[in-house]
């Protein structure tokens, strides 16, 4: 499992349109694209990772309010027992009408034998 791929469908179930990297095609009033942004590998006494750590950021763009998503968002990934790392209003972008807003997550996964 990773971490794309469970974004993917929580943000499907939502629904919101979503995309990886950048969004294909006709952009919506409303969607987001996921972006990978670390895999990181904890270790401990015995210099062996147990699990990696993945983060990603979640940008929103919505042309109407888009208080609504963000909260629809961030409750759906805290019960889907993902770690949210940092909120932020990026802006309003003047030239395409969207605001922006980031939701950066991390998850923990066992690494397998």
């Amino acid at each position: 499992m990773s971490i794309l791929s469970e974004l993917n469908t929580l943000i499907s179930a939502v629904p919101l349109p979503v995309e990886t990297g950048v969004f294909s095609g006709m952009a919506p009033d409303e969607y987001v694209v996921i972006l990978p942004l670390s895999d990181i590998f904890e270790v401990h006494a015995d210099n062996r990772p147990g699990f990696e750590v993945q983060e990603a950021r979640i940008s929103l763009f919505s042309k109407a309010n888009y208080q609504l998503r963000k909260k629809q968002i961030i409750a759906a990934l805290l019960n889907a027992d993902f770690i949210v790392t940092e909120r932020r209003y990026i802006g309003h972008e003047d030239d395409t009408g969207y605001h922006h807003y980031a939701i950066d997550v991390a998850k923990n996964y066992g690494l397998e034998e």
